[in-house]
């Protein structure tokens, strides 16, 4: 509290006498009210109660002889059949008072009654005991279940060390991974109170529907490896550790990846699957997991992930249900028999999946090859799929819509010989209308400017990402007015912040009063950290939200499932080379066109493409891994989803620019 300042005033001299007021007449003293009857009462239970055992005993028992005892003798006196003299009426009062309070009831002689009164307390002392002992082994068994302290038992299970906030992403995640499987569990072990853990992710479960996967929690400190030795890391089929909601995240990750290896040992590695904060501790922490784990950068993978729904708009919502295991998701699979295959005959045979990709031996990912790379020995096909199930081959591919040869006249080709089938061909399709090419000088004459709002740590990644796609960033201070030829990046608060997301709802909730009153839209970026914010964010069908740390969680959940998907995300995720870029379906057929999917999947192969899927023009809803077979319209508003090299100009080939390179004024 802030100290008031006194204030002397010097004394005067009155002009004048002054009346000095007599001191008040003290009256009769107040009386306190005297306690009451209960009052007195819980006042001497309290102070018998802290006297001991003993005293509690001695009053206890003559509590029960004061109502045993009245009782007992209102009952004999009562009774017509009781005896009719006194000393057979108290004979039979001792009887009912030693059967009440299990002392035997004895008479007789008086050495007969007291024998038989020790031979009840000693009864009572042992009965007592043991029931004592027994509820207190109870007591403690269910304390000790409640505290999570119990081991696991479990094979094959998904374990997750540590609790932040994609904890409840990736368990919702790993439950939907785990449904197909028989006898599975997902384990969570963090230093938070049990109850509270099964708690928040009570919601999870329920939102998942699973019911044949087992979630446990349990408590304790990841670091440290007597707790670590209780979830069995050494039995489980994959281990994930999730840095904490705490300034020392890092360390904290380093120190439990190092208890892991002293609980798992070298001899008999299992698949761990890390993530830091900042990309300066990345090297630290792969040291620590050791030979064949996966340590993810949180900074970096956001960074990048900006960095491409700026390029791309729209592509937040393409991610996303890239990432999680509801609808489809990509699979590694090593199907007998495609040996030989080119990528062209495995991309048209495969009936009910995108084929994306090959992994060779090495486990190096090879995404979008040219059309005549052959499958070899021991390589992998990288599918889209609805689940873990292999696809359907065909033996001779189906024959679509031929696509005549004039539609890549003015497209870039990439050995686009496409393969030979046994069918005549279907009627060829109208040729598009002829579109010229963008060259260079158009590319460089484009306005291509980014406005940032906000600034945090991964700024200057994020710069360098755009320059390198020849971006121009600006960082603004204050509001911008709305210019559809630009496009506005909001990062979150300032890194020391509380709640980061305060700065990128209140700077949202100006853009849009800004652009009702001009008229005019802007093409948003926004990035939030918690996806709670997601419903508060005032966002327009022209603002993607791209909450980075979900996406994290998201991505950790599919590594950790399949170890050879690292690289191909990694790849993936780079605004560079091969990505995930949305482009108008009309660049691969006529507007207008009724065709299958699989006849843009063939046309995007002739350009360099892999098609994934696509997003209607009248919804924001994309659709990955679409039946081939179904004939729609394809309209100039119409999405296709590829996987592809960008068209735009790379400026910036050399390394990557400082962080501290001046933002441009």
């Amino acid at each position: 509290m802030r100290k008031e300042l006194e204030y002397r005033v010097p004394p005067q001299r009155p002009s004048h006498p002054v009346a000095v007021p007599a001191p008040p007449t003290p009256g009769p003293p107040r009386h306190r009210p005297a306690p009451s009857l209960r009052d007195r009462t819980r006042y001497w239970v309290d102070r018998t109660v802290v006297k001991g055992m003993t005293t509690v005993a001695g009053w206890l028992a003559l509590v029960c002889l004061a109502v045993v005892a009245p009782a007992s003798a209102l009952l004999v006196w009562t009774d017509s059949r009781s005896p009719d003299t006194v000393q057979g009426k108290m004979a039979t009062v001792w009887r009912t008072v030693g059967q009440t309070l299990r002392l035997g009831g004895e008479v007789g002689p008086p050495l007969r009654i007291v024998l038989s009164v020790l031979l009840a307390l000693v009864s009572l002392l042992y009965v007592s005991t043991l029931v004592g002992l027994v509820t207190t082994a109870i007591t403690d068994r269910l304390s000790e279940l409640q505290r999570g302290q119990s081991t696991v038992v479990e094979r094959g299970h998904s374990l997750v060390l540590g609790w932040s906030e994609q904890t409840p992403t990736l368990v919702a995640e790993l439950l939907a991974a785990h449904a197909q499987r028989r006898n599975s569990a997902v384990v969570v072990l963090a230093d938070r109170d049990k109850l509270d853990m099964e708690r928040e992710l009570r919601a999870v479960v329920t939102a998942a529907g699973v019911r044949r996967v087992r979630l446990l929690c349990r408590r304790g400190r990841p670091a440290d490896p007597a707790a670590l030795a209780r979830v069995s890391p050494a039995a489980a089929g994959a281990v994930v550790v999730l840095p904490p909601d705490t300034p020392e995240a890092d360390t904290q990750v380093v120190k439990t990846l190092l208890a892991l290896r002293a609980v798992v040992g070298d001899v008999r590695p299992v698949r761990v699957v890390a993530a830091v904060r900042q990309t300066r501790h990345v090297a630290t922490a792969r040291l620590a997991a050791g030979p064949g784990a996966v340590v993810l950068d949180v900074d970096g993978i956001a960074a990048r992930i900006l960095v491409q729904c700026v390029l791309e708009p729209g592509l937040s919502r393409v991610l996303e249900d890239l990432l999680d295991f509801a609808g489809a998701e990509l699979h590694v699979h090593r199907v007998p028999g495609l040996c030989g295959r080119t990528f062209a005959e495995l991309r048209a045979a495969c009936a009910d999946a995108c084929v994306v990709g090959l992994v060779r031996p090495d486990g190096s990912p090879l995404l979008n090859p040219p059309p005549r790379t052959v499958l070899g020995p021991g390589d992998a096909v990288i599918v889209l799929a609805e689940d873990e199930t292999p696809p359907t081959w065909h033996e001779t591919p189906p024959t679509w819509h031929e696509i005549p040869s004039t539609w890549n006249a003015t497209s870039p080709t990439r050995d686009e010989t496409p393969p030979t089938w046994n069918a005549p061909p279907a009627p060829p399709l109208p040729p598009p209308s002829p579109a010229k090419a963008p060259t260079a000088a158009d590319i460089r004459a484009a306005p291509r400017r980014v406005l940032v709002l906000g600034w945090n740590r991964r700024g200057p990644e994020i710069v360098d990402g755009l320059a390198r796609n020849g971006w121009e960033t600006v960082r603004e201070e204050s509001l911008p007015a709305p210019d559809p030829a630009h496009r506005v990046l909001v990062l979150g608060g300032p890194d020391d912040h509380p709640d980061p997301d305060e700065y990128t709802l209140v700077t949202l909730l100006r853009l849009r009063a800004a652009e009702h009153e001009a008229g005019r839209r802007t093409l948003t970026v926004a990035e939030l950290t918690d996806a709670h914010h997601r419903p508060l964010a005032p966002a327009g069908p022209h603002t993607d939200l791209v909450v980075g740390g979900w996406l994290v969680g998201l991505l950790m959940a599919q590594v950790s499932q399949t170890a050879e998907l690292a690289a191909a995300f990694d790849e993936l995720f780079s605004p560079a080379g091969n990505a995930v870029r949305l482009r108008p379906a009309t660049d691969y057929v006529p507007e207008g066109t009724e065709a299958p999917f699989a006849t843009l999947i063939e046309a995007a192969g002739r350009q360099g493409a892999t098609a994934l899927g696509y997003r209607p023009g009248d919804s924001r809803v994309p659709l990955l891994n679409p039946p081939k077979t179904g004939t729609r319209r394809w309209s100039r508003e119409d999405t296709l989803i590829v996987v592809t090299t960008a068209e735009t100009l790379q400026p910036h080939e050399g390394p990557a620019r400082p962080a501290h390179t001046p933002i441009l004024p």
